[in-house]
């Protein structure tokens, strides 16, 4: 199933709902074969980051985004929400300077809403 603009939108503004901030969403599509987009997301600290994942967990079905997996739970310093066409990372700022996905997907094209 594939994602409509609004249902991307209506992700965004859950996340912007808990505090979440540095959104940066990557469209995928012909880049990898594992999903279509990634949302990047930094949470202050590891209880923000819980609650942001929590969040998500609680109100994507009511979206119609299906929630497949969630990994790197209790720990939460770098949280994988995996819903298929999209995948959700929520991590502490430390952890998003570390890895550093949106230059490791630097081939990707940033999706705005403005």
């Amino acid at each position: 199933m594939e994602l409509s603009d609004n249902q991307l939108k209506q992700v965004l503004d859950l996340v912007e709902e808990k505090k979440g901030r540095d959104l940066v969403l990557l469209n995928l599509k012909g880049i990898s074969m594992v999903t279509d987009y990634f949302l990047i997301v930094t949470g202050n600290s590891v209880t923000q980051v819980k609650a942001i994942t929590d969040y998500l967990h609680e109100k994507l079905p009511h979206l119609g985004v299906p929630l497949l997996r969630v990994e790197g739970m209790p720990e939460a310093k770098w949280v994988l929400v995996d819903c298929g066409d999209l995948v959700v990372h929520v991590m502490t700022p430390e952890t998003r300077d570390f890895y550093s996905l949106e230059r490791l997907w630097g081939d990707a094209e940033q999706v705005s809403f403005s």
